[in-house]
Parts: structure tokens; C-alpha cells; sequence
């Protein structure tokens, strides 16, 4: 039997970094905006059942509004974001029919995300119980103190750049996000939450253009990546 996905679209973030008075999930990326772009993806692929959108109390109307002009049939339910993205991705969580049993949580700012990728993600899945999309690293990366010195360089070939969607058994991701609520653990990914519990996340390849629009310089690479997309 295939497995039947939840999806958790996070985009309830301000982000101070584009520089733009308008939250970076709302700009227009070619003729829509970059959310859109985003939840038509997950829309479009056959195992998606149900998509949680987790966005700003003072969005919602107009995310709504967006869900029914683009035809985003498979989003039930837009809810209001938490203080941090942790909690936001556990309010998206409970919002999910309940019948659920596999879940992704994705950036609503990575637009780029590819079927295929995604499908990889959610295959290494529902083999180990959890997942995260990445991609090897390929610069040297150094460790620095506060003071600005080096004081270590971690071998290149275990690093990996950590992208979304991350994929989970669903009562495991609850279970993780419960727990850490209650110890008031904030991690900065979900793959973070699970570790803690002593679970292990394997790695799925992801693609190097899955790139997260974060400063104004991503906005024109984003639009680049789409037109070499088109068919010719």
C-alpha cells in the first residue's frame, strides 16, 4: 500500500534578511507569489492526502483567498503560527486530519523543491521512520569563536547542507515535538527534535537549486532556476 503524506508548510516567519516590508513568502516570484509556487508543488503530487498551511495571524484571509483562486484543493485547514517555527510545525501537526499517518514538514520559502527529490525524502522514510533532505557540502567550513578565530575545521566529506521537506512517521514527529515542549527544548529543525530522543534521521539527496529565498539576491537565482524548468 502507498503511503497516504500530510504535509506541514511552514511560512508563518517575518524574516528581517530580504530587506522588503513584505514577509519574503509573500513576494512575487515570476507571475505568482512564492508560497503559491510552493504549495502548488505539494498539491500536485499524488500522494499528498491533506496540507496544513501555518502562517501569520494577519495572513490567514488572504492565504485562504490564495488556496481558492489556485485551486489548492488538498490544503484543509491555514492556521496561525506559534512564537518559534518549532511551534508552529507542532500547531500544523495537530491540524492534520487524523487519519494521517506519515507526515513532511517544508519550508513555505523553498519553492524549488523538486517530485523527485521529495519522493526520495519519503522513500528513506518509510524505511528508517524519519528523514531530511541534503546536500554534501562544498566548501571548507571552518568553526570560529567569538573573537573571530578559527579553531577548528570538521572534515568536508561528513558535512551536509540540511534541506526540507524532512519526512516522519507521524506519532514519532508528535511524540518528539510533545517532548520537547514539555522540557522546553527549541531545536532548529524538526530532524533536531527526533535526534534528541535518541532516533535515528537518515539522509535523502536533495538537489542543490531546492534553495531556501532568503535574501534579496535568491529572488533572481529563484526566477533563473524556474525558466531553465520551462520546456523548450
Amino acid at each position: 500500500m502507498v503511503a497516504q503524506w500530510g504535509v506541514v508548510i511552514v511560512a508563518a516567519g517575518k524574516g528581517t534578511r530580504m530587506g522588503t516590508a513584505e514577509s519574503k513568502q509573500y513576494l512575487a516570484l515570476q507571475d505568482k507569489p512564492i508560497l503559491v509556487h510552493t504549495l502548488e508543488l505539494f498539491q500536485s503530487l499524488a500522494d499528498t492526502k491533506a496540507i496544513t498551511l501555518v502562517v501569520g495571524e494577519h495572513d490567514i484571509d488572504r492565504c485562504r483567498n490564495w488556496v481558492t483562486q489556485y485551486g489548492l484543493d488538498k490544503v484543509t485547514a491555514v492556521v496561525s503560527g506559534g512564537a518559534e517555527r518549532q511551534h508552529s510545525v507542532h500547531l500544523g501537526l495537530k491540524a492534520l486530519p487524523a487519519d494521517i499517518e506519515w507526515v513532511m514538514v517544508h519550508d513555505g520559502v523553498r519553492p524549488l523543491v523538486t517530485a523527485e527529490a521529495v519522493r526520495r525524502g519519503c522513500e528513506a522514510a518509510v524505511r528508517a521512520g524519519a528523514s531530511v533532505l541534503a546536500v554534501p557540502v562544498k566548501d571548507t567550513i571552518k568553526q570560529v569563536n567569538e573573537a573571530g578565530v578559527i579553531v577548528a575545521t570538521p572534515d568536508r566529506q561528513s558535512l551536509w547542507a540540511i534541506q526540507t521537506p524532512q519526512a516522519f512517521r507521524r506519532a514519532l514527529l508528535t511524540h518528539a515535538h510533545e517532548e520537547a515542549e514539555a522540557e522546553g527544548f527549541v531545536g532548529t529543525d524538526d530532524a533536531m527534535v527526533v535526534e534528541r530522543l535518541g532516533v535515528p534521521v537518515v539522509v535523502a539527496e536533495g538537489d542543490y537549486t531546492n534553495i531556501k529565498i532568503t535574501t534579496p539576491e535568491d529572488l533572481p537565482y529563484a526566477t533563473f532556476l524556474l525558466e531553465m524548468r520551462k520546456p523548450l
